[in-house]
């Protein structure tokens, strides 16, 4: 028998932030907290897992996709970054078994899905996992966005996906809590804190009236002004989805460029 894995949002950070340095008012250890909490994700979990299911900010597909490659490659959507960014490896297997899991509990739950297998990591998996998992020994199965970008499909979605906790494999979100890129600059705190104290307040209600907040998220105080557009956001809901009944946690929480920047844990 698996310990129970949790199900867990990270920030992935900005590009590939923990390989090059900013300029002012990040600076170049500004986001030395996140990669020290990503650096200590796998040593937090109840036991090594079998394998990691991300769910990427970077990926949207007409329906829910899972990876089926065996062995994905590199894709660098980033662009303008230095050279070096681009020679990034992340070479962690895929998981052909996990992913069919994948598929036939998304089909159980009368939910649509759909399989690629060409997709290579995007750097939404692979700028945080080059962190959590340095020598790339977890397998890892990625899972898309729906590009409607509905919330409560994606809280569905995470619900068909919970009993992969059992079985020894780890649910990671893959997002930001807080994203506007026009503003990550400014030095304002405040639309971020606001958002991220509703997020936090959110995570660890009760599991119907977590559901119903987050599938409202856009009622929430400072909400579009910290996601104008959600799909760096919608990661949570998948996890909360695959929460069930265990309570959120405030896992990680830092001021980046001004902006409040959070991870939550379930279980």
């Amino acid at each position: 028998m698996s310990a129970r894995q949790p199900a867990i949002f990270i920030p992935h950070g900005g590009g590939p932030c923990f390989w090059i340095e900013f300029p002012p008012p990040f600076g170049p250890h500004a986001w030395d907290k996140l990669r020290d909490y990503l650096a200590g994700l796998v040593k937090s979990l109840p036991e090594r897992p079998k394998a990691f299911l991300v769910v990427t900010a970077h990926w949207e597909e007409a329906e829910p996709t899972v990876s089926v490659n065996p062995k994905p490659g590199m894709l660098y959507d980033y662009y303008g970054f230095p050279e070096h960014t681009y020679r990034l490896s992340y070479p962690a297997r895929g998981a052909p078994e996990v992913a069919a899991e994948v598929k036939r509990l998304i089909e159980a739950a009368g939910l649509p899905v759909k399989t690629d297998g060409e997709r290579g990591f995007d750097h939404g998996v692979f700028v945080p996992f080059l962190i959590v998992d340095p020598k790339a020994e977890i397998p890892v199965v990625m899972l898309s966005l729906r590009k409607d970008l509905d919330p409560a499909f994606h809280i569905k979605l995470g619900k068909a996906l919970s009993p992969l906790r059992d079985e020894g494999i780890a649910i990671v979100g893959s997002g930001m809590s807080y994203h506007d890129l026009r503003h990550f600059r400014d030095g304002d705190t405040a639309d971020s804190a606001v958002f991220d104290a509703w997020l936090a307040e959110t995570a660890k209600a009760a599991p119907d009236e977590r559901d119903a907040r987050l599938a409202a998220w856009d009622k929430a105080p400072a909400a579009r002004a910290c996601h104008p557009r959600e799909e760096h956001l919608l990661p949570l809901m998948v996890v909360a989805g695959a929460a069930g009944d265990s309570p959120g946690v405030h896992d990680f929480r830092g001021t980046i460029g001004g902006k409040v920047i959070s991870a939550f844990r379930f279980g």
